[in-house]
């Protein structure tokens, strides 16, 4: 009898482990500038239970990966290389276990300083926002994940009030509405947020439809939807503000603008990313150069209106971008001039960050993604 229940009790043991959730492991990718002691793409292991990172792989010789992008299978990365006039894309196949990154191909952006670049679920086409030259290009993707010449290339025209920096169009964000039927792209130097149809199997997929303005030199940059698909959040650099919109079916209704300035605020500031937590209650967005801060808001679930929670340091100079891991528990940011990446910890009630003591050192950061480890 005693044996019977010592087998009984060893075989509840082993059930009991073998139900007990793995840990939670996640990749992280990152771009940079390679003006300084970056060489390219690195890849960090990020551990959920302790917020730590290790480092995995990183991928040389690649000029200028500021933004890129994992595809949806977990197979392939692409980003851009932000080489002024010469902008390029460049492919690569990604090996999410042991993250080793290899180079498939580069091709031309079709523009100048291509800064942003986002696929379709399906993997047909990678658009890309380039900066300066200010035109979005589309670039067809083949079956092996290598790059095509681009297939289409729209190309803004005006300019804004400020002389220095809307002397004329300047596409900054390329992003998909949630059910791809529309791609979104804002023009820093026109003022404007363009919706156009996409028909994912036609040679040239984007049609141009509509668009809105901001307030005459704000520079819209990044946007970001809420989950429950209702909301659209659009950042705006240059006037360090977040409009919020209604949204449904490529139309907007504007609800709300915040501003990001503190009062008597001195020094240089610009708006730089905007992100959500993954249950849609709080919302994040840097302001960068002088001002080095990341903002928490709080949004309302029953009119997608903010609500400013706190100002934060980000412990760094020039907060470029950050992300909030898949379970929403960690929010890293990229301080693009100390060159370092800091890890903070999300209050799930309070959306306020605490720190961790958790970072590293890479040079330029001014990307992160994460996608899962298998």
């Amino acid at each position: 009898m005693k044996r019977f229940l010592l087998a009984v009790t060893l075989l509840l043991s082993v059930q009991a482990f073998a139900q007990k959730p793995a840990p939670s492991t996640y990749d992280v990718v990152i771009g940079t500038y390679t003006k300084g002691s970056s060489k390219g793409i690195y890849v960090y292991r990020f551990y959920e239970e302790s917020g730590k990172l290790a480092f995995l792989s990183e991928i040389d010789d690649v000029s200028n990966p500021s933004y890129l992008t994992v595809s949806k299978d977990n197979k392939f990365i692409y980003a851009v290389n932000e080489d002024g006039k010469n902008g390029g894309v460049s492919a690569f196949t990604f090996e999410p276990v042991v993250g080793t990154i290899k180079q498939l191909n580069r091709v031309s952006s079709a523009g100048a300083d291509p800064c942003y670049i986002t696929l379709d679920a399906e993997r047909r086409n990678a658009f890309v926002a380039n900066y300066s030259s200010g035109n979005l290009s589309v670039l067809p993707i083949k079956a092996d994940g290598s790059l095509e010449a681009p297939s289409q290339v729209i190309q803004d025209q005006g300019k804004g009030p400020d002389a220095a920096r809307q002397e004329g169009p300047h596409v900054h964000i390329a992003y998909f509405s949630p059910d791809q039927k529309y791609l979104l792209y804002t023009d820093l130097g026109t003022d404007k947020l363009n919706f156009t149809r996409y028909h994912a199997g036609k040679p040239s997929p984007l049609t141009p439809e509509n668009s809105i303005s901001v307030k005459p030199g704000n520079g819209p940059r990044h946007l970001v939807f809420s989950p429950d698909k209702k909301y659209l959040y659009l950042l705006q650099e240059m006037g360090s503000a977040i409009t919020v919109y209604a949204y449904s079916g490529g139309n907007v209704k504007e609800l709300q603008t915040v501003g990001m300035k503190e009062e008597n605020q001195k020094g240089t500031n610009g708006a730089a990313a905007i992100k959500i937590t993954p249950d849609g209650h709080f919302l994040y967005a840097t302001d960068r150069l002088d001002a080095s801060a990341i903002l928490v808001y709080a949004i309302n679930p029953a009119d997608g209106k903010l609500t400013f929670m706190e100002r934060h340091t980000t412990y760094g100079k020039n907060p470029r971008d950050f992300a909030i891991d898949p379970t929403g528990k960690w929010l890293l940011v990229a301080n693009q001039d100390s060159d370092n990446i800091v890890v903070f910890k999300i209050n799930p009630g309070t959306g306020s960050l605490s720190t961790t003591g958790n970072s590293i050192q890479i040079g330029n950061p001014v990307c992160l993604k994460f996608t899962s480890a298998e």
